[in-house]
């Protein structure tokens, strides 16, 4: 075999596996934006004054995500979990606020 045909098969090959990979990788980034999307459509009217903090949650779970082997199956979860957090954070804060004595506040 002539090595000038076996080194275009060669980078043929490698060519097909480059765009399978650029494929895949460009798939899982339009299903995490696509499931970031739908949680904050899911979640927007229980963060409607405080939006930065739904973004924030979602942030922090798409970067853990990415940190993992699976991003794409892992981030649903992580980013429900991370709201779910986020929520019951605010509701605490809005506990401790409403029934925090003026007294307490000036000091």
């Amino acid at each position: 075999m002539n090595t000038t045909q076996c080194n275009k098969q060669n980078l043929t090959a490698d060519k097909t596996l480059k765009d399978t990979c650029q494929g895949l990788c460009a798939k899982f980034v339009q299903q995490i934006g696509q499931a970031k999307n739908n949680l904050i459509a899911e979640f927007q009217d229980a963060f409607a004054t405080q939006q930065q903090l739904l973004q924030l949650a979602i942030v922090e779970a798409d970067a853990l995500a990415w940190q993992t082997d699976y991003p794409h199956l892992l981030f649903p979860a992580l980013a429900t979990e991370k709201i779910e957090r986020a929520a019951g954070w605010r509701a605490r804060q809005g506990f401790l606020l409403r029934n925090t004595s003026p007294y307490a506040l000036a000091a």
